[in-house]
């Protein structure tokens, strides 16, 4: 993986309004990107903030996707929430969704931000899981509220 701070001067063509981004916004739309095309099985990945929006999307080809499947990771966010609260067992680590065809997994990223990932029955979830905490640890400490802002209009345009 070569860090995207040597590439800043190419627009990331995934990404609307990539050119006007910061190089901390771009750095967390890279990381995303090379999460998933770099993880076997994982078919899209979006990052939600904690208020339940759109943040950051991998190269997904339909926008309108991405927001349903934002919205369906803050609302089990929210009930995982619930939930470890209720019985008083910490924050979000991460909730896995086993269905026929695959996976649906969310991950705390910081700042109640979180990872939501979609990904197929050939993924190894140890190997998904591990890469999710990769990224977390990456991109969790450059989200600030001014970044978390301007990602969420940059996927907005």
């Amino acid at each position: 993986m070569t860090s995207p701070f040597l590439h800043d001067n190419v627009e990331h063509q995934n990404h609307p309004g990539a050119g006007d981004l910061s190089p901390e916004a771009r750095t967390f739309n890279w990381l995303l990107d090379s999460f998933t095309s770099s993880t076997a099985g994982v078919l899209e990945a979006i990052a939600v903030s904690s208020d339940g929006l759109l943040m950051a999307m991998s190269a997904i080809k339909d926008r309108s996707n991405a927001e349903r499947l934002a919205a369906v990771v803050s609302g089990m966010t929210s009930l995982a929430g619930g939930a470890a609260s209720w019985y008083a067992l910490g924050g979000l680590n991460r909730v896995i969704v086993d269905m026929t065809e695959g996976y649906l997994l969310i991950s705390a990223i910081s700042s109640g931000s979180v990872l939501g990932v979609v990904a197929d029955r050939s993924a190894n979830l140890g190997t998904v899981a591990y890469e999710m905490t990769l990224f977390a640890g990456r991109a969790g400490g450059a989200l600030t509220p001014r970044l978390i802002a301007e990602l969420k209009n940059a996927v907005q345009q």
